[in-house]
């Protein structure tokens, strides 16, 4: 069920306007008048998008129960695509086009019977596509929580968020705003009086006389969304120079700790592309040479554990998206208090992601990020014995 079971990935978008005050039957409402199928006539490109209550693919029975979770509204988006096989195209082109060249007394097809045949196969398939049989159909989970006023959205895919957006204003009237490091950044800076410090930033240069005007991968960004590289690049740092425990501004704690994966990349987009995997990426010395010559962190695996829970997933840096997040197991016998407890647990992850990035702009915003971006060019460029070796 979407967000309440397995792994979870999502990304985040805020709701603009005021959530309502409690999620009940009118929400519920609104879902089912634009549940899959409701629509009379499917999209210009012939995809039809449409709500889903969740337990399956065919699901669209909503329910106070089953789709409202511990001030949480949840359910999935349904996309259906006709997708016309392209090896049966051609198979029956062939044969209408050996029937209309039979009698050439060249022997030779022309133009004209390839266009025709072409034709003709395509009307085959349509008609044989009417009864269902080349449809696709794809669900993607949706949660919007009323506490924090936020939308995750079970993909990252660019296709599916552009059916998400007019389809969530045409059924509830709000709009999107994405949360990326960039726009996440700017509103946390915001509650700290500090979005002056925000205006005009400018890439670090974390290796010495290597200064970056404009990043790679985004190069038309209206966002500083590559402060989210510089915080898994300063995370990194403190997790080896300091502590893997920090201090979070609201006087809580985290045990954090990069594993599994890292993706790093060449903001200029000269050196490519390297992906590691390991229990312990950042500690090799291919990821130690990578960071030396400019690369920054695209991607990292994390292991966070606040409040005695832990958390395990890969971020993405720009847009903060989280993938394979696994969730700590719960002890709860009742199956309705296991699905409160796992809400809890997706706001915690939410809010101890946000206090980890909140610490590390505390940091870069504030007027000793001169003297902080310094030690960090020393630890960068230093001479360690622990990553001189291949083991």
């Amino acid at each position: 069920m979407g967000f309440y079971s397995g792994r979870v990935s999502f990304i985040r978008y805020r709701v603009l306007g005021a959530p309502p005050s409690q999620f009940g039957p009118k929400q519920l409402e609104k879902l089912e008048a634009h549940a899959i199928g409701k629509q009379r006539v499917a999209s210009g490109d012939g995809v039809e998008a449409g709500w889903l209550a969740g337990d399956d693919i065919l699901d669209t029975e909503f329910d106070l129960a089953k789709n409202i979770i511990n001030d949480t509204l949840h359910w999935a988006l349904r996309i259906d695509v006709q997708k016309l096989p392209t090896d049966l195209l051609r198979a029956y082109a062939r044969i209408e086009l050996k029937a209309l060249s039979a009698n050439n007394p060249s022997g030779f097809p022309s133009a004209r019977q390839k266009r025709e045949a072409r034709e003709i196969a395509r009307e085959r398939l349509e008609l044989e596509a009417k009864d269902g049989r080349y449809l696709r159909r794809k669900a993607y989970p949706l949660l919007w929580d009323r506490l924090s006023n936020e939308l995750l959205i079970g993909t990252t895919g660019y296709n599916v968020l552009q059916r998400v957006f007019p389809l969530f204003k045409e059924t509830f009237g709000h709009s999107l705003e994405p949360l990326g490091a960039g726009q996440k950044a700017y509103l946390q800076a915001e509650k700290r009086n500090q979005t002056r410090s925000l205006d005009g930033i400018r890439l670090s240069s974390f290796v010495p006389d290597l200064s970056i005007q404009e990043v790679d991968w985004l190069p038309e960004s209206t966002t500083p969304d590559f402060l989210g590289n510089e915080f898994l690049l300063w995370l990194w740092y403190v997790l080896d120079a300091d502590s893997d425990t920090l201090a979070l501004p609201d006087k809580s704690e985290v045990v954090a700790m990069l594993a599994r994966s890292l993706v790093l990349e060449c903001p200029r987009g000269k050196t490519g592309r390297e992906s590691i995997r390991s229990e312990g990426p950042a500690q090799l010395p291919e990821a130690r040479r990578a960071i030396r010559t400019g690369k920054l962190p695209r991607q990292a695996g994390l292991t966070l554990v606040r409040h005695g829970q832990q958390y395990e997933f890969t971020l993405q840096a720009e847009t903060l998206a989280v993938t394979g997040a696994r969730l700590p197991k719960s002890e709860e016998e009742d199956p309705r208090a296991r699905l409160d407890e796992r809400a809890s647990q997706l706001r915690q992850l939410v809010e101890t992601l946000d206090l980890l990035y909140e610490a590390f702009g505390r940091r870069r915003l504030s007027p000793d990020w001169s003297q902080e971006l310094a030690r960090l060019q020393k630890w960068l460029q230093r001479d360690d014995r622990r990553f001189s070796s291949a083991g």
